[in-house]
């Protein structure tokens, strides 16, 4: 193998380094969220920088972003080649209120989430803490009160 061909990872060698099942690699390229290049045989080649942009998309995955945000924010990044420390900086830069409020959230969730399972009534329709009279019922269907974030 030339120097040239050690630069790419076929998509086996990719998914093993990543983790993943080769179909997810394939699953990232169709939605547009990574690049392959193809031997004269057909067979996927990945440049090494895909390897941080997938760990990038699963960390994002992780934390319930969508994959239409998260393929219009790889987007900012140069797709030619790896980004460079600076421009993986400022990209996270971007996204740190958005995660801030995240974590806000998931905290006030986890702040209420035993005064409603320890209380015992089965029932936020008749819920004397959080729903007396089920005056949640004015604001719609869904949950209301684990994830509200004011107190």
């Amino acid at each position: 193998m030339d120097t040239e061909a050690d630069d790419y990872l076929t998509i086996g060698q990719a998914a093993t380094r990543l983790g993943l099942a080769t179909s997810a690699l394939r699953f990232y390229e169709e939605r547009g969220l990574i690049v392959s290049t193809r031997t004269s045989g057909g067979q996927r080649r990945y440049a090494r920088d895909v390897l941080r942009r997938v760990s990038f998309v699963r960390a994002a995955q992780q934390v319930g972003l969508p994959l239409r945000e998260i393929k219009e924010s790889l987007q900012q990044l140069p797709p030619e080649r790896a980004p460079t420390v600076e421009e993986w900086e400022a990209f996270a830069d971007s996204w740190r209120p958005r995660l801030a409020e995240q974590i806000r959230l998931l905290e006030g969730i986890r702040d209420r989430l035993g005064k409603c399972i320890g209380c015992g009534c089965q029932s936020l329709d008749s819920c004397s803490i959080f729903n007396p009279d089920d005056m949640a019922a004015n604001d719609g269907p869904g949950a209301r009160f684990l994830v509200r974030t004011e107190e």
